[in-house]
């Protein structure tokens, strides 16, 4: 199993990464919007990897059979290793290879809040909209954020998984 973990979750890694990189290569040409929707897109397409993992120990490494359990305790420890790839690549996109990103992310931000808001709305949202940028502004937040967001992707794909690819 732990082989099937590392390999798998390896994979995953190395898509998510892969996808990051090209998005930001090609980020240029997007809004962030639609950069937000590609990086989830990733996730999923990274986490797809979940599946195969469980799939690949029921049908080579356990004689055709996994329980839901251990295909669940498979596909989250899958997606562990894919959120903790991707966390760390936030860190070092947003500390190293890109340190304006955040400035220009919330200057984006507020310039859309202030084309959709009332004025009476729009200093409120000003002040969440700081308090965010804040705590982003930490790498291990930050690294915490991204990772538990990917996790909770890979979560629900592990579920669905291991409901899905469940032998007895």
């Amino acid at each position: 199993m732990k082989k099937t973990v590392l390999r798998y979750g390896l994979y995953g890694s190395i898509t998510i990464c892969a996808l990051f990189l090209l998005s930001w290569f090609l980020g240029t040409i997007f809004d962030y919007s639609t950069q937000e929707i590609i990086g989830y897109v990733s996730m999923v397409v990274a986490l797809t990897f979940v599946y195969f993992g469980i799939k690949h120990y029921r049908d080579i490494e356990n004689q055709g059979v996994v329980t839901f359990k251990k295909g669940l305790v498979i596909g989250v420890l899958i997606s562990l290793v894919t959120a903790f790839a991707f966390g760390v690549l936030d860190v070092i996109y947003v500390e190293l290879l890109n340190p304006d990103f955040m400035a220009k992310y919330y200057a984006d931000s507020a310039e859309q809040l202030r084309a959709s808001l009332p004025a009476n709305e729009l200093e409120a949202k000003l002040a969440e909209l700081e308090a965010e940028k804040k705590l982003f502004s930490n790498p291990l937040l930050s690294f915490l954020m991204m990772a538990v967001m990917v996790f909770g992707i890979g979560f629900i794909i592990s579920l669905i998984s291991a409901l899905l690819l469940k032998r007895k």
